[in-house]
């Protein structure tokens, strides 16, 4: 049975946090008001984060899924100021005989992309973020990642599936230039193709945002994977915008690096993991430094 759809909203002194399909909300949001958008898409028919129609991850088909993504696409040009970045993680995508005809992948960010540009955006930058095999084969059960896989066939056996940060740009001149606080040494490490060091558990704890009837566990987007984004394209008290928050990691690391967050999730159980989420950041952020500073 599908729950009924309901809407609310929280907000704190750096943050507002929406409930609801961001198809509505984010046509609330003003014209080019956002400095930087970070979010991970639901990608169609990997996870099921809920049973109702309206999530993205639901679609029936990769062509309804964009359809219905690009409109999302379309908005965030809208809301972003001229010149500024949108920042999305994507992966390719596992196939299985049973469901798609073959093993194999489905090149995922190639398609993000194509839509991308097809709305607008330039596409602007790629990163490719290291995975551990191991770690990836005990969460998937990939059987192309296991010991027993290589020993036996080795060409039955495959890479780790790495994130990948994909960087548009909305065209136009930026009239605030992001005097990043990024030192020379952490840039050199960042403006490389491949990330390095993002842990892959630096994430908030989606434990308690869990549900019975969830099909597959929420996996948040690493901390480090979004404080490299917030830091680098984004300045002090700038607005941070994710239309798929989950559990609010992008706003809460963005009220971490002395931002303000905007955050739009669909499920009643992660938005409100979120709003506890970016409670805590508001306390945190709130002790003073060790200059007696407060962020």
């Amino acid at each position: 049975m599908t729950a009924p759809y309901i809407t609310d909203e929280a907000h704190g002194p750096h943050w507002s946090m929406y409930l609801g399909d961001a198809c509505e909300w984010l046509p609330k949001l003003g014209d080019e008001s956002i400095y930087l958008t970070v979010y991970s898409p639901p990608f169609q028919s990997l996870y099921v984060y809920s049973a109702t129609p309206r999530d993205l991850g639901n679609s029936a088909t990769r062509e309804e899924f964009f359809e219905h993504y690009g409109y999302v696409i379309r908005e965030l040009l809208r809301l972003t100021k001229p010149g500024r970045l949108s920042c999305v993680h994507a992966a390719d995508v596992a196939t299985t005989k049973a469901t798609h005809g073959v093993t194999g992948l489905y090149d995922f960010p190639g398609d993000v992309i194509r839509a991308h540009t097809t709305e607008g955006w330039t596409y602007f930058g790629r990163v490719a973020v290291n995975k551990n095999p191991q770690v990836q084969a005990q969460r998937t059960k990939s059987q192309a990642l296991l010991f027993v896989t290589k020993n036996k066939d080795s060409s039955r056996s495959r890479p780790a599936i790495g994130d990948t940060l994909l960087i548009f740009r909305k065209p136009g001149d930026s009239a605030v230039p992001v005097k990043t606080d990024v030192t020379n040494e952490e840039w050199i490490d960042w403006a490389q193709p491949v990330w390095l060091g993002v842990r892959e558990t630096n994430t908030l704890n989606a434990t308690v945002a869990r549900e019975d009837a969830d099909e597959r566990h929420l996996h948040p987007l690493q901390l480090d994977f979004i404080e490299r984004c917030v830091r680098l394209y984004s300045n002090l008290d700038e607005t941070v915008l994710s239309p798929f928050a989950g559990i609010g990691s992008e706003v809460y690391k963005a009220v971490e690096c002395g931002r303000r967050g905007i955050g739009v999730e669909l499920k009643p159980s992660y938005w409100r993991t979120a709003v506890n989420n970016l409670r805590d950041a508001d306390e945190q952020r709130a002790i003073p430094t060790l200059f007696g500073e407060v962020l």
